[in-house]
């Protein structure tokens, strides 16, 4: 996992690669400069990493959970975690604002050749906006680091419960960060959160050995019944 610049011609990008366990390597852009979208936070690597983990795939067991299984990624970014499930056989659409659209079709293509059995594409959702083109609910709801503003949290809240259904695993990773206010942000997402779903953390010991960490956390959510 290794921030590299790209070949000449890319100014302004970077590519972080992710190794995957079957030997492929996902190279994905970020930009130099803009918004926290552009980068490849460390928690989207946490996760991605995680998806690969063996209670998901275990190909000596025929085990693969994400074999066409429909997956919707909200605040995508990059689009690294979308890409790692569609290589892994999931239907994917990555998911951002209007802005990140250049940088997300980039990525989906530069990485074309790893999406075999699934299937990637991404498209504009504003949280707290319309979600009828996404639904019905998809059998995963992925979001990494997507807890940094406080006006973003009751939107990314009402765009969570109108997507998920009652079958709905929604996994959140995210860095907890003790600087200014994230603290309170983090405080009050999980206030609306658990409101209306139920949280499972997932222990360090059931994630990738080497890209986990005590400060990046986890979570398995679903609807409350």
């Amino acid at each position: 996992m290794a921030a590299l610049p790209t070949e000449p011609g890319d100014e302004g990008y970077f590519v972080r690669e992710v190794e995957k366990r079957d030997g492929g390597c996902l190279r994905v852009k970020q930009c130099s400069r803009g918004d926290v979208g552009c980068v490849v936070w460390d928690a989207a690597i946490v996760l991605s990493k995680y998806l690969e983990t063996e209670q998901f795939c275990d190909p000596a067991a025929g085990i693969n959970t994400w074999a066409d299984k429909t997956v919707v990624e909200l605040g995508a970014g990059t689009g690294v975690v979308g890409l790692m499930a569609a290589t892994l056989g999931a239907h994917v659409i990555v998911t951002d604002l209007e802005d990140l659209q250049p940088l997300l079709e980039t990525n989906i293509q530069d990485n074309a050749a790893l999406v075999s059995s699934g299937s990637v594409k991404a498209k504009v959702l504003k949280w707290g906006e319309d979600v009828a083109e996404f639904l019905p609910p998809p059998d995963f709801l992925l979001m990494a680091d997507c807890i940094y503003y406080e006006q973003s949290l009751e939107p990314l809240v009402m765009t969570l419960r109108s997507l998920a259904g009652p079958q709905t695993c929604i996994i959140c990773c995210y860095e907890q960060r003790t600087m200014g206010h994230n603290p309170e942000v983090e405080k009050r997402f999980f206030e609306l959160l658990l409101r209306h779903f139920e949280s499972e953390a997932i222990p360090l010991e059931k994630q990738d050995p080497e890209y986990s960490s005590p400060d990046i956390h986890v979570l398995h959510l679903h609807l409350r019944p």
